[in-house]
């Protein structure tokens, strides 16, 4: 990798340096094995191995799409893509898979017809020996560019590596039916491509499933949604931060939402004076153009304190209500406030109902203002 980095003048220290190098040892093993792969193939007139090489060679042209798309997705900002071009590499994903899934009906079908048409094979021990350390360097491969592509956050890389350890399954499979074919002089070789081109097509659904989900928009990293809650809670002058709401526009670039409980008597101008700082932080730390909206809290009165009593006493006895937040009795307005925060699976219309029912006979002379929340994050 030191060599590679150097040739093509990479920084290791950066994230597109490393996705970059990954891609490049990928292209380069890949295409190693697969040459190999395909004249062993065509000596043994083993389909699978043939299969296997040519899949090996796609594999080649998967990290060169991941390269392209990370050059891609580090362009600047600009007026038609203020967000930058980070999704880009959701993209590339999404390519990746579909050339996966297309491979893998290709051997399905060559597999189908050769059950059909055998032919006769031509094995040595030495082509599986050769199948044999190609399936090592390939685990191998599999596992390093996934472990670069969880440290970097590369949804694109991981994909890349999780199909390359998949191909070392493969192999063995190969080398078992060969094996058996030596051992008995039976070919199973055309169901073993069968089966090959299962977890082939398996591991495409999944990858394609995975950046698909990525694309309509999943909840913000745990680590990150934990990080950003403690930073934002920990602040001096702020009771509790819910409602948090991430998008993502790339793995390193968000923007947010959240809403934070602040008390009720304090000013415009106090209230500055902690939040820009904290705005200013969690973009500078975390890379989160984070906004905010303020609840109005009174944690003080008596009146107060009896109300999230009897808010809890409702929600203990209701199984799809996680919890409760926004408490407040405006007495200018006469209204009372909460948020519900309800799981996917509770009925809110039935909930809703309810739970004003519940309040408007304990504060018959108030109006009530119910807001049913879901968790984003």
């Amino acid at each position: 990798m030191e060599l590679i980095y150097k040739i093509f003048k990479l920084d290791k220290n950066t994230r597109e340096g490393v996705v970059s190098a990954t891609s490049l040892l990928n292209i380069i093993v890949n295409l190693f094995v697969a040459i190999m792969k395909i004249i062993v193939g065509l000596l043994a007139s083993s389909i699978a191995i043939i299969s296997e090489g040519v899949n090996n060679a796609t594999d080649a042209l998967s990290s060169t799409l991941t390269l392209i798309g990370t050059k891609l997705a580090n362009k600047r900002p600009d007026a038609d893509h203020p967000f930058g071009y980070g999704r880009i590499e959701y993209l590339t994903s999404l390519i990746i898979s579909l050339f996966i899934l297309v491979g893998g009906w290709e051997m399905l079908t060559s597999s189908i017809k050769l059950i059909f048409n055998p032919e006769e094979l031509s094995i040595s021990y030495v082509s599986l020996a050769v199948v044999m350390v190609s399936a090592i360097i390939k685990f191998a491969l599999g596992v390093y560019t996934i472990k670069m592509g969880k440290k970097v956050d590369s949804s694109a890389l991981e994909a890349v590596g999780v199909d390359c350890r998949n191909d070392s399954f493969v192999s063995l499979v190969t080398i078992g039916a060969s094996l058996f074919y030596l051992l008995t002089g039976r070919s199973i070789d055309a169901y073993a491509g069968v089966f090959t081109s299962y977890l082939i097509i398996k591991a495409g659904y999944e990858i394609l499933k995975d950046t698909i989900s990525e694309l309509l928009g999943r909840p913000g990293d745990k680590e990150l949604v934990k990080s950003l809650y403690k930073e934002i809670r920990v602040t001096d002058g702020i009771i509790n931060a819910v409602d948090m709401v991430l998008h993502n526009y790339g793995p390193d670039a968000y923007t947010g939402s959240v809403n934070v409980e602040i008390d009720h008597n304090k000013s415009v101008g106090d209230i500055y004076d902690f939040l820009r700082p904290l705005q200013i932080k969690l973009y500078q730390e975390y890379k989160v153009a984070m906004v905010f909206g303020i609840y109005a809290v009174d944690n003080d009165s008596e009146e107060s304190r009896k109300l999230r009593k009897q808010i809890a006493g409702f929600i203990q006895k209701q199984p799809h209500i996680k919890s409760y937040h926004a408490v407040y009795s405006d007495p200018k307005t006469n209204k009372l406030y909460c948020d519900l925060v309800v799981d996917y699976e509770g009925d809110y219309e039935v909930i809703y109902k309810d739970f004003v029912t519940y309040l408007s006979a304990l504060y018959p002379d108030k109006e009530i203002e119910i807001n049913i929340d879901t968790e984003f994050v």
